[in-house]
């Protein structure tokens, strides 16, 4: 296995690390549950395991059923790590009174490193932290500030029809290697809707004079989510500037925006009693845009892309602000949005009118109108059993509204394993189809 640069950069979802934190972990529960008297074999033991399965039971219920913090139910792979976690916390806290106190800092140490166990399988499913540098980019990646990063108007450089930006661009002198990375917030003058701050990628070529016209992806993350999710886990910086790098500076324009305004929050990406979402991603995130960079106004270089909720919202901005988005790039979206179930959604969101649900809802829009002039792809993961066919009753959807669609099928479940090239891999195609590159 080739040693990555340093400590921060070694894998945490395969190679070493997560093997022997399983060994370990394993060994360590195994100490938790083994004792030499009699009564806790008979007693204390038994009254663990089952209170330790009874609350991972009823952390599944309160989830899945009370809060229902996610659209669908948790993947059972995941419950059963959560599970093993939870009884190494149950049996450290049996053995506790059992033992004298020398004995209580490797009760402890046993207990931690059964939920380190179970916390590195479930970031193993989910590749929600491939390296540790990702868990904490929050802190290590540099940001600038947007005015700096902006500066003043520039000429724009001039495309002859039929040509693309990189069919005419000359990287001047001095051009920086990497772009920049901004954060601001983008408020919700028009939609009334309170989101998070965004952040700003701009690619080296953005700081040139003449200023290419760069395209521009609005980008969401998952709920629950944040935009920061594709900074860390989504490694967005590193992927824009690679592929800047292959391409003489050019690349789009990113800007990550926060559909949620709160990590749990579901605002089903609709103007609803949950928020004006859709006004806010259809008008203020473009006047935004617009009026702060120098970009592309063409709604064929306007791209919107979002995983898991962000891309079932991408394919709902498609369809009901073509005006503005052009492009679609829906990774491991949903065919409709939801609260769970279509009744809940209708009666929570729309007041119980299932025609106001319908005049939104992807699939009824595609059902009514037709979208010839717009491009969308659709990824899906091949192990994703959930969202899978759901993706693939979209795209087939989308082919049949007329959209000029493709549909890619990647390795891996509903993780990041998919959602990073769901990305990464669609930059060329999303590039040559903005009028980027060839």
């Amino acid at each position: 296995m080739r040693i990555a640069a340093g400590p921060l950069d070694w894998s945490l979802v395969s190679g070493w690390i997560p093997l022997t934190l399983l060994v370990v972990g394993l060994c360590a529960l195994a100490a938790l549950l083994y004792s030499r008297q009699r009564r806790w074999w008979i007693r204390w033991g038994p009254v663990a395991v089952v209170l330790a399965v009874l609350l991972t039971w009823l952390l599944r219920v309160a989830v899945d059923d009370w809060l229902q913090l996610f659209p669908d139910p948790l993947p059972t792979d995941v419950v059963l790590w959560v599970g093993v976690a939870v009884l190494g916390v149950v049996l450290a806290a049996f053995r506790l009174p059992l033992l004298r106190p020398r004995l209580w800092v490797p009760v402890l140490l046993a207990g931690l490193l059964v939920v380190l166990l179970g916390a590195s399988q479930i970031n193993r499913h989910f590749d929600q932290y491939p390296t540790a540098r990702t868990a904490l980019n929050t802190w290590l990646q540099k940001t600038t500030s947007l005015a700096d990063a902006t500066g003043r108007k520039e000429p724009a450089l001039r495309v002859p029809a039929g040509k693309a930006i990189s069919d005419v661009w000359r990287p001047p002198a001095g051009l920086p290697e990497k772009g920049t990375l901004s954060k601001s917030s983008i408020p919700g003058t028009k939609s009334g809707f309170v989101a998070r701050s965004a952040y700003v990628f701009l690619p080296p070529a953005y700081r040139s004079t003449p200023r290419p016209l760069l395209p521009v992806i609005v980008l969401m993350a998952g709920q629950p989510g944040s935009p920061d999710d594709w900074i860390n886990s989504g490694r967005l910086v590193g992927m824009m500037n690679t592929f800047a790098a292959a391409h003489r500076g050019l690349a789009p324009v990113v800007v990550v925006v926060d559909p949620l305004g709160r990590q749990f929050a579901n605002t089903l990406c609709v103007d609803s009693k949950l928020g004006n979402v859709q006004s806010y991603l259809s008008l203020d995130v473009p006047d935004w845009i617009r009026s702060h960079l120098q970009v592309a106004t063409a709604r064929t270089s306007w791209i919107v892309s979002g995983i898991s909720f962000g891309g079932t919202c991408s394919i709902q901005l498609g369809v009901n602000a073509p005006d503005v988005y052009g492009v679609v790039n829906d990774i491991s979206g949903q065919d409709a949005p939801t609260l769970g179930s279509t009744k809940k959604t209708v009666d929570t969101a729309f007041g119980g009118d299932p025609a106001a649900y319908a005049a939104v809802n992807p699939l009824d829009v595609m059902a009514r109108k037709r979208f010839p002039d717009t491009t969308a792809a659709f990824i899906a993961g091949s192990d994703d059993k959930t969202y899978r066919p759901q993706q693939r009753k979209v795209y087939e959807a989308a082919v049949k509204a007329g959209m000029r669609a493709e549909w890619v099928e990647l390795p891996g479940g509903h993780s990041w394993q998919v959602w990073r090239p769901g990305l990464e891999r669609q930059l060329p195609w999303l590039s040559r189809e903005t009028g980027l590159i060839r």
